[in-house]
């Protein structure tokens, strides 16, 4: 999950060697994943609930992920947590074993809003949705006390020099085009240049870099006072700071693009009921609570999980229904985008 909890990749390593001996069974399901997007204690109640053994690796984006897999680099995974726009490209490529519903009654559990809005596998043939969630804007309230809750902050040449937005192509693109009232999944060349022109005039001047990796920690160091980012990312980078715990605020814009991140079995796996198995019990209400709690996430994908959850999460079910369009797959056309993202990362 390329959004997700970027400083703790270094204990990745340790976690999937951890893994590795929670259980003396000797069947293994191999679990290809975002770093640290599962946690621990999940990982080792399915090991101890089934007497098997999990293997788990890693990937920080969508785009390693797929070119480990069509590289030759993926054989002997079960699962992978690819996000919808790579769902489409995985089913178009033939990529993907069709689920048995019959072995996921827990898909019952899951928000029908959620599964609407995944127009890339509507019916759940081949995936299954993990979590629902958006990028959103943090703001040090001690240092900018006012300001409007919107993605046009990024335009505020008075915070010149104390701002960052994610290293992400679609999530950026896709911010400026949905404020300029085109869809996050745009095909058409000349409103995607006008995003890239819009990004390019009135966000980039203003900001120290584009940065998917240190945006928490520099939060954190008081480095920058206004960051696009994963919530989760930016409160456990402060955690035990209580006066900048008091003072940050995060906010979805209205409108923001989302993301699905979502379970899928890889076709050739050799443990497709043990998959379904793994799938199938994410999905039960106390193990999902398990897994938010651990982030300090909404239980946005699971309903009756909402009533296991424990802890106060950094943003709501009720603020996700706030956001737009999930990112798809826009075939082709991401030629436009690459060529756009090309043109503002080096200034042009």
């Amino acid at each position: 999950m390329k959004r997700i909890i970027v400083f703790l990749a270094v204990t990745a390593a340790v976690f999937a060697s951890a893994s590795l001996f929670t259980s003396c069974g000797g069947e293994r399901l191999h679990i290809f994943n975002w770093a640290v997007y599962t946690p621990q204690s999940v990982i080792e109640a399915f090991e101890r609930e089934y007497g098997v053994r999990v293997v788990y690796s890693e990937f920080t984006s969508n785009e390693e992920m797929f070119a480990r897999l069509m590289a030759g680099g993926g054989r002997g995974f079960d699962i992978v947590f690819p996000s919808g726009d790579y769902v489409a490209i995985m089913i178009r490529q033939g990529m993907l074993e069709r689920l048995d519903h019959s072995l996921l009654p827990n898909l019952a559990n899951i928000d029908p809003e959620v599964v609407a809005r995944a127009l890339y596998d509507p019916n759940m043939e081949y995936s299954v949705p993990y979590f629902f969630g958006a990028a959103g804007v943090v703001v040090n309230t001690a240092m900018v006390p006012e300001f409007e809750r919107d993605i046009s902050i990024f335009a505020r040449s008075d915070l010149r020099g104390w701002m960052t937005m994610l290293d992400d192509p679609r999530q950026v693109i896709g911010d400026a085009l949905n404020y300029l009232g085109f869809s996050v999944n745009s095909r058409n060349p000349q409103e995607i240049a006008a995003a890239r022109d819009h990004i390019n005039t009135h966000w980039r001047p203003n900001l120290v870099r584009f940065d998917a990796e240190t945006f928490g920690t520099g939060f954190a160091n008081g480095e920058f006072w206004v960051v696009q980012a994963w919530a989760e990312t930016v409160f456990a980078e402060i955690a035990g700071n209580e006066q900048l715990m008091r003072n940050t605020e995060f906010f979805i814009p209205p409108g923001a693009s989302s993301f699905t991140d979502n379970m899928v079995i890889l076709r050739g796996s050799r443990n497709v009921e043990l998959a379904h198995k793994f799938i199938n019990f994410i999905h039960r209400p106390d193990i999902y609570a398990m897994f938010v709690d651990e982030f300090g996430l909404p239980a946005t994908v699971n309903i009756p999980a909402r009533q296991f959850t424990q802890v106060t999460p950094w943003y709501t079910v009720e603020d996700m229904a706030l956001t737009g369009e999930i990112q798809d797959d826009v075939g082709p056309a991401i030629v436009y985008y690459t060529d756009a993202w090309f043109s503002i990362r080096i200034g042009n």
